[in-house]
């Protein structure tokens, strides 16, 4: 594993979305949540059924890939919690699974943090708080942030919440150099991933006997304007950085800029896969 010192930096620079406004546009817009609510309906009464359960191999990471649709935030964290009580109470504790989705804008709080790491009235405010049970302390999801929770029975990996979260930074460390060749590396003492001293991905996570939930948000090319209303993380002398803004300071942005969610959404569950030795088998 790889854990480099904090080099200096130069300033982590918000993505341009002007070239990006009709992406944005469809990411948020009505029909593309009320498909993939229906996606995450349709997985629900599988898994209900047991069609799933029962027909995926041992060693097998069942994928419901939702990230081309905004699925909102209570509705992907009620799904988790059903899940890791199905996985719990089921005769085969071999089939782990993973949602890749992005969400609409909202701010979540881990169980580290205070209102105190908001910098505006809790009761004013401009998106909606969530008070969480994962680790960590606040952060920020909206549109054009690849966002992955692994539900996994950490029996059959290892048990132990310190490597967990080592090896979800090695996921998005082997997916930053495979798309963009970008060098990805971890802060002793710190959860989280940097690039040149942007923190482009934040990691909080719970489990449940063993079984995990909530996971990592990689920022691919959603607008960082919101964080500047909070103390990402609990960090507050490290600037927050997306990959689009990283390419776009390296005069690399301009050449596909668009194709970026899909190629991280497929290198992340990719790399999800090789680092816990599962064979990835995509929900259809």
């Amino acid at each position: 594993m790889r854990t480099l010192q904090l080099r200096p930096h130069r300033q982590c620079r918000p993505f341009s979305t002007r070239n990006n406004s009709s992406r944005l546009r469809e990411l948020n817009s009505s029909k593309c949540i009320s498909d993939s609510i229906s996606s995450l309906s349709h997985t629900s009464y599988l898994l209900q059924q047991n069609r799933l359960i029962r027909t995926s191999p041992v060693g097998s990471l069942v994928v419901y890939d939702l990230s081309k649709c905004v699925v909102p935030y209570e509705k992907a964290w009620n799904f988790q919690k059903k899940q890791v009580a199905e996985y719990a109470n089921s005769i085969d504790d071999e089939v782990d699974r993973v949602l890749l989705l992005q969400h609409p804008p909202v701010y979540t709080l881990g169980t580290g943090s205070t209102e105190g790491h908001l910098k505006f009235d809790i009761n004013h405010a401009k998106l909606p708080v969530y008070r969480t049970e994962r680790g960590g302390e606040v952060t920020h999801h909206g549109p054009g942030q690849l966002v992955m929770y692994p539900i996994l029975n950490l029996r059959n990996h290892k048990q132990d919440l310190h490597w967990y979260l080592r090896m979800l930074e090695e996921v998005v460390i082997l997916a930053l150099d495979r798309v963009s060749g970008l060098r990805g590396y971890r802060v002793e003492g710190l959860t989280g991933v940097w690039v040149d001293g942007c923190k482009v991905a934040a990691i909080g996570v719970r489990a449940s006997r063993w079984i995990t939930y909530h996971g990592l948000a990689l920022n691919v090319v959603n607008d960082l304007a919101p964080f500047q209303d909070i103390v990402p993380c609990g960090i507050s002398d490290r600037p927050v950085g997306s990959v689009a803004g990283l390419l776009e300071a390296e005069g690399r942005a301009a050449s596909g800029s668009s194709a970026l969610l899909p190629e991280y959404s497929f290198a992340l569950l990719e790399a999800l896969g090789e680092v816990f030795g599962l064979r990835l088998v995509y929900n259809r």
